[in-house]
């Protein structure tokens, strides 16, 4: 691995160096620039394009869109008279003509260009923000979360209304009907997140998050884990100079937030800091589950309730500073703590040949974690625009400590208290290098370390006699076959080449290639249970591809990309947790990762107000990792020790089952219909075939081609005086394994805000699911031996009063003014975006 590093900085360097003695172009480029302002209200306008064309030309030869201060910048144009366009929906496109650059002065500064609204579109502009609340990118899709009338909770709210994701009740996350999904935070890896995704994803309150990044065809230089995709979450930062801040929260009857921003920018330094924190009432849920056996004909099941209460805090902060024009550091932390209680109770039988048992179970758990991820990133910038070196280091540490106490009516079942500690580790350096050839051709390379380190401590304690009807329930002995310590090892090394290239007649390639080795082992510390260590090591190849045209305002693009999901420690680590005795689990430490393979064709378009963006796809995936269930699992025999009245359960694995061949289609839409109206719908549909091998033909009970779908429907209404109203509707599909459907989720969210003070201060109501008070969720599994039913009920309706206000002194610089010592914008996100002077 050490040559493969070497061999990528003898690249990278030979190929600056051939750049600067003769690869770039012969003649002087330069960059146009300006700000795009509201002649009426003096405001930005973010989302203008503005396009070049040849002075007196009626063919666009390139465009960019301005970014949240108005401003704009063309990179690479030539010496020449140009046509500057500016485009707004709602309002008259403004032309300049001609704008001259010249050898002594290539680069031109257009200054504040104002345009104003025509008479008929004024009322219009006010709700043309709605429109902008999803973004088509030539390598993404984004939700702006800020921009919606409905945010809060948390980010598992606001994921629900994301494009092409879908989230279950327990809060697991889907890219186009995938759970393999990489999930970032401000385009990193959080450490938090290999616990417990869906629990982390609950502390993060919605005030915080700024937009959500849908990638579903990554290019080489993303990360190759996740075979469904990226989701980075970008949280709210400003850019403005001077100082503002803000504060926001809900009460509600199923949840409660706060959230507080700060932030200082001036001159070069730049300081952020952020709060915020919810807090979930108890829910009570009805748990129905039923197991049947016929190889043994035992049939067991429980009537449950249980009650599960959350909180979560999370803090951040930043700093950053620019040394000059050429050097820019910044460093940042985000510390976040959550943990939420189960209290159960429940009604239990179990009955074989032999044995009919009925007895009843009291439980209680707790769980906290705490983590924190810590960021330097460097970045050098050369006198060529766009050519730039970054550098960035990551620390991850995080602990989760979880008790549960189990009691039982009956001897037979014994009493059982468990305790699991763990720590994990994960440090990350990463370096890359842009350099923009010349107009035509962009070379970017670099190297990525990560390496994880997990440590596990569980042990379970016996009950030596029946204590639920005892005043005394600490009567139990250390079980060393049932506990297990275990470390965990996982080192990704990584390297990749990406050019990308600007064809005549608007087209664009970019071409890929990453090079990955996994090294993982795991390491039982308990002698107690005969478990071995093992180790496993491979190579990854990722080859990308990427090919787009562009014509007005429509985009066409052709990819092709390749995903590997590595399996976490839960699904490798051999330990049998019989934490329930009649319903063990286990990991598989021959797993392999999944691979998949991914064709995709977009369409987008833009049509006066409105967009649409439409893709079909096709998703081949090997090593398909599913869980297996299995009846007639010997307690006995499995852990070696004295016998048990219950011999006959279930054991729940993990096998790579085979390949998965998939067709999808997504569409989204957004259109206003009337002036006051913004409709935003979405719908994804995929088909699920899988082709099981050997032995677990046996285990598939699920022969056809099934098609899962996800979708929603959002309207929303901007009035007069400040009111705003918006109502979604949240559809989707069971999700299917091999042995059955499991859960499907829908959702219906209204709202209704005033914004008032100049739209700094808001107040509203929300509310999920009025007229349901409980939602059923259903999971059915079955396979050769063995029928397994879970029905919960859950209370979901609720009720919400939200609030925000923003205070502080912001001004808008012009970034482009030497006078101005404003900060350069320096992007420090692992994952960059494509430059928009590339889209065409």
């Amino acid at each position: 691995m050490k040559k493969l590093f070497t061999l990528i900085i003898i690249l990278l360097i030979t190929t600056a160096v051939k750049a600067q003695l003769g690869g770039g172009t012969t003649g002087v480029v330069g960059k146009i620039s300006g700000i795009v302002i509201d002649s009426i209200t003096r405001k930005p306008l973010d989302y203008a394009t503005v396009s070049i064309y040849r002075s007196g030309g009626r063919a666009p030869l390139n465009g960019v869109l301005t970014d949240e201060k108005g401003s704009f910048k063309l990179n690479e144009v030539k010496n020449g008279k140009w046509k500057i366009v500016v485009s707004f929906i709602g309002y008259p496109n403004k032309t300049i003509d001609p704008v001259v650059t010249t050898p002594e002065k290539p680069d031109f500064n257009m200054g504040t260009v104002f345009i104003a609204p025509s008479g008929k579109a004024l009322k219009a502009v006010q709700i043309t923000g709605q429109s902008n609340v999803i973004e088509t990118k030539i390598d993404k899709l984004v939700y702006n979360a800020e921009k919606e009338i409905i945010n809060s909770g948390n980010a598992t709210d606001v994921l629900q209304k994301v494009p092409m994701v879908s989230v279950d009740i327990n809060g697991n996350v889907s890219l186009r009907g995938d759970q393999n999904v990489k999930i970032l935070i401000n385009g990193k890896p959080s450490g938090a997140m290999s616990n417990n995704v869906a629990d982390v994803l609950k502390a993060i309150p919605a005030d915080q998050i700024k937009s959500v990044e849908v990638i579903t065809s990554p290019s080489a230089k993303y990360d190759a884990e996740g075979s469904a995709g990226i989701l980075n979450i970008i949280t709210k930062k400003s850019n403005m100079s001077g100082v503002s801040a803000s504060v926001s929260g809900g009460i509600g009857t199923r949840q409660n937030n706060g959230n507080l921003n700060f932030n200082i920018n001036q001159n070069r330094l730049s300081i952020t800091a952020n709060f915020g924190g919810n807090f979930t009432w108890p829910q009570t849920s009805l748990i129905t589950q039923r197991t049947y056996i016929d190889t043994s004909n035992v049939n067991s099941g429980s009537d449950a309730t249980s009650k599960i209460g959350r909180y979560s805090g999370r803090g951040s902060g930043s700093v950053s500073y620019d040394f000059n024009n050429f050097n820019s550091f910044t460093s940042s932390i985000a510390v976040m703590k959550f943990g939420f209680t189960n209290d159960g109770t429940s009604s239990n039988f179990y009955t074989s040949p032999n044995v009919n048992q009925n007895y009843l179970g009291l439980s209680n758990g707790k769980t906290t974690s705490s983590n924190f991820d810590w960021n330097n990133d460097y970045v050098h910038k050369f006198k060529k625009e766009g050519h730039q070196i970054d550098i960035a280091g990551q620390w991850s540490h995080g602990t989760t400590d979880y008790n549960s106490l189990s009691l039982y009516s009956i001897v037979a079942q014994p009493d059982l208290q468990s305790y699991n500690k763990g720590s994990n580790n994960e440090y990350t350096l990463q370096a890359d290098y842009t350099l923009p050839v010349n107009d035509k051709f962009k070379l970017e390379a670099g190297g990525k370390t990560i390496i994880r380190r997990i440590e596990s401590e569980f042990d379970n304690y016996d009950g030596v006699s029946n204590n639920i009807n005892t005043d005394n329930p600490n009567n139990f002995v250390y079980n060393a076959r049932t506990s297990n310590n275990y470390n965990y090892g996982q080192n990704v090394y990584a390297g990749y080449v990406v050019g990308t290239f600007t064809l005549p007649k608007n087209y664009a390639l970019q071409l890929g290639s990453r090079l990955e080795n996994t090294q993982i082992n795991g390491d039982p510390q308990n002698t107690t249970v005969s478990l071995q260590p093992f180790t496993q090591n491979y190579n990854t190849y990722i080859p990308t591809v990427a090919f787009t045209k562009t014509i007005k305002d429509q985009t066409l693009k052709l990819t092709f990309t390749k995903r590997i999901q590595r399996p976490s420690l839960q699904y490798l680590n051999p330990f049998v947790n019989t934490t329930s005795r009649q319903s063990y689990s286990q990991g598989n430490p021959q797993l392999s990762p999944e691979v998949t393979k991914l064709v995709e064709f977009t369409y987008t378009t833009f049509i006066k107000s409105s967009m649409i963006n439409a893709s079909v796809y096709y998703k081949n995936t090997n090593n398909l990792i599913e869980s297996i269930s299995q009846g007639n699992v010997d307690y006995n025999v499995i852990l070696n020790t004295t016998p048990l009245t219950y011999l006959h359960n279930t054991l729940t694995t993990y096998r790579n089952i085979g390949t998965n061949n998939s067709w999808g289609a997504s569409f989204f839409g957004s259109i206003n219909p009337i002036k006051i109206l913004t409709v935003r719908g979405n719908i994804n549909a995929y088909t699920y075939k899988p082709d099981p091998t050997g032995s677990f033909t046996a285990d598939q009970s699920q022969n056809g081609t099934y098609i899962q779908y996800n979708a929603f429907l959002m309207g929303s209404v901007s009035l007069t005086n400040g009111f705003q109203a918006e109502s979604i509707l949240i559809l989707n599909s069971p999700r299917r394994t091999i042995q059955g459907p499991g859960q499907s989720f829908n959702l219906w969210i209204i709202g209704v805000k005033k914004q008032f003070m100049d739209k700094k201060a808001s107040i509203g109501i929300n509310s999920y699911d009025p007229f349901t008070e409980n939602k059923t969720f259903n999971t059915d599994i079955a396979s050769s031996h063995l029928v397994q039913s879970s029905h919960v009920v859950f209370p979901f309706r609720s009720f919400g009063l939200t609030f925000s206000y923003s205070f502080g002194k912001v001004s808008f610089a012009d970034p482009n003014d030497p006078t101005q010592k404003k900060k350069k914008g320096v992007n420090n996100d692992d994952l960059k975006e494509t430059e928009s002077n590339n889209r065409n």
